[in-house]
């Protein structure tokens, strides 16, 4: 019997010490992306994933990563950045899932109002694309300036009043919380300005409306879509926890988008 009970103790040890979950590896930026999914890591080791999380500070990297089969999936971007990306870059990237909205915002360290402006303000905003014209579209929401509507993607060029005749300079979109002591205001998006400490809805001069489509997602490479690591990831980062989570840490800065 104790032979017998031994064998058994001695299998069972085997087949434990043999399993081993499957790795997700997830490439996001610090705030709040890589903290939703750090949120996701005991549901998903549930489901016999481990959630490996790998942190960027640029909008290119990820991307080309997942392209590449180096990630299994990213999380920092909207869908008009996804698709301009995939035009220029040659890539295949598919959304999955939407997850939370980040309402982008006018930051300055040199006044505390728009109405402060002075004529020929220094702006900065990001120089990527889509970001650049969500800025301006947010300095036209302002009243700062008007824009040529029949343009999709905007940039300096394409605004057609400027009446405070704003300087803009066009910088990477994670250097822009660093330019505020030399700008007179900075239109940044807010994972980047989470992470110098401002708050979007208590330091911003003025903030993107909350029915914008920017909603951040999850982005695969095509033909992933239904992969078993996909659908685990998708389904434990839109449930009815983690949009708790959202409302809850960061109180309507962001929100939830499912």
């Amino acid at each position: 019997m104790k032979k017998f009970l031994l064998s058994s103790i001695l299998a069972f040890s085997a087949v434990t010490a043999g399993f081993c979950a499957e790795k997700i590896v997830v490439g996001a930026t610090p705030v709040p992306h890589a903290e939703i999914l750090e949120f996701i890591k005991p549901d998903l080791l549930e489901k016999g994933f481990e959630l490996e999380i790998k942190e960027f500070n640029d909008y290119v990297v990820p991307n080309l990563a997942v392209a590449d089969g180096e990630l299994d999936a990213n999380f920092f971007q909207h869908t008009p950045y996804l698709d301009e990306f995939n035009k220029n870059k040659g890539t295949n990237l598919v959304k999955t899932v939407a997850v939370h909205l980040e309402p982008m915002g006018v930051y300055s360290n040199k006044i505390k109002s728009l109405d402060e402006l002075k004529d020929g303000a220094k702006v900065t905003i990001p120089n990527d694309p889509t970001n650049e014209s969500r800025a301006l579209d947010v300095l036209a929401t302002a009243g700062l300036i008007e824009l040529d509507s029949a343009v999709e993607l905007r940039t300096p060029i394409d605004i057609t009043k400027n009446p405070k005749n704003l300087q803009f300079s066009e910088l990477e979109a994670a250097s822009l919380p660093r330019t505020l002591g030399d700008s007179d205001i900075s239109v940044i998006n807010t994972n980047f300005a989470f992470n110098a400490n401002l708050n979007p809805t208590k330091d911003a001069l003025a903030i993107e409306s909350k029915d914008s489509p920017y909603a951040n997602i999850v982005v695969v490479a095509a033909g992933k879509e239904n992969d078993a690591k996909t659908k685990a990831l998708n389904e434990a980062i839109t449930s009815e926890k983690v949009k708790k989570f959202i409302e809850e840490k960061y109180k309507g800065e962001i929100l939830p988008a499912f």
